[in-house]
């Protein structure tokens, strides 16, 4: 199992240079992924969760991309019906050739009505415009010749059923935001039955789950994924791959736009995780004739299966508060 992190590319302690320093950050700690979200217009219910300034993540991540060598980069996730289809697909690729391989491709509905009434894209038709958007993005890109799009994997979000048939239908990956283990327990099963009902494979599960280290365990039912002491948030990740979550990325950023001016505290964290994930594999008894255990397949250095929903890893790889949608 791979996992990522979600940067905030918004805030007031957000610049080029905090950008550069997250990114390479993330890459030294032996991350698989950098993901950042997307907003276009900050309105004021867009605001209340991510103050200006804010990076737009085409322009964003083609300038990490330059900052960076191994990481796979993407969007956690990309409104779609916020951009022309065919204006997306050509920055998707462009992005992807630019960064050699290296986007994964988050995308969502989007929920900000404020926002999307200053871009003059209809609230109530984002469910259908995303569905369509996506279609005609998977058009263009099969032009070779003119795109050169290579291989970038959608990864739809989405916590409600239409995101979750979205995922099944026109993703590689399914991508839930920031949910407790009990929901996504569930989810996962109404996944599996949403294939199996539409006939088609079932995705990759994708999770986007907190990152917020306490000092002292955290018991109430509500407790997110990704929330408590670093044992529990550890039996988290254990349990995020038994589910057969190929990646899982973390978001440290909690909801308080004074986080951003103090982004060491969230480095600590991801490196008090990256230092102990994996845990060393329980090594069974051998007897003298039988061989030693192989390295584990879910090792974050393990090679991708051909059916991967992140890009190749180079070869040279190592160790590796977005609101959920309400769909339409």
């Amino acid at each position: 199992m791979r996992l990522g992190v979600n940067v905030p590319n918004f805030g007031p302690g957000t610049d080029p240079d905090v950008l550069r320093r997250w990114a390479r950050t993330v890459e030294a700690l032996g991350y698989d992924l950098l993901m950042i979200s997307d907003h276009v217009v900050v309105t004021p219910d867009v605001a209340e969760q991510y103050p200006a300034p804010f990076y737009e993540p085409f322009t964003t991540l083609s300038w990490l991309a330059g900052a960076t060598e191994r990481i796979v980069l993407g969007t956690s996730v990309l409104i779609v019906p916020y951009r022309h289809p065919l204006l997306t697909a050509r920055m998707a690729a462009n992005l992807s050739a630019l960064s050699g391989g290296r986007l994964v491709l988050g995308v969502g509905v989007g929920w900000a009505r404020r926002e999307f009434a200053a871009l003059g894209v209809p609230f109530e038709r984002r469910g259908r415009l995303t569905d369509d958007h996506l279609l005609a993005m998977r058009a263009a890109w099969a032009d070779q010749d003119d795109y050169r799009a290579g291989t970038i994997p959608i990864w739809v979000g989405g916590n409600g059923d239409a995101g979750l048939r979205r995922a099944v239908r026109l993703g590689e990956a399914w991508h839930p935001l920031r949910t407790t283990l009990p929901w996504l327990r569930s989810a996962v099963g109404r996944l599996r039955a949403a294939a199996d009902e539409l006939g088609r494979p079932v995705p990759a599960l994708a999770p986007r789950v907190v990152l917020r280290l306490t000092g002292s365990p955290v018991t109430c039912p509500e407790r997110r994924a990704g929330e408590g002491t670093v044992e529990q948030v550890l039996d988290d990740l254990e349990e995020l791959r038994l589910l057969g979550a190929e990646t899982v990325v973390l978001d440290p950023f909690d909801g308080d736009p004074a986080e951003t001016l103090r982004p060491r505290a969230a480095w600590r964290a991801l490196a008090t995780v990256a230092d102990l994930w994996p845990r060393p594999p329980a090594t069974p008894p051998t007897s003298p004739t039988s061989p030693t255990s192989p390295t584990s397949p879910t090792s974050p250095t393990s090679p991708p299966s051909p059916t991967s929903s992140l890009p190749p890893a180079p070869s040279h790889h190592h160790v590796t508060h977005e609101r959920s949608d309400r769909d339409a």
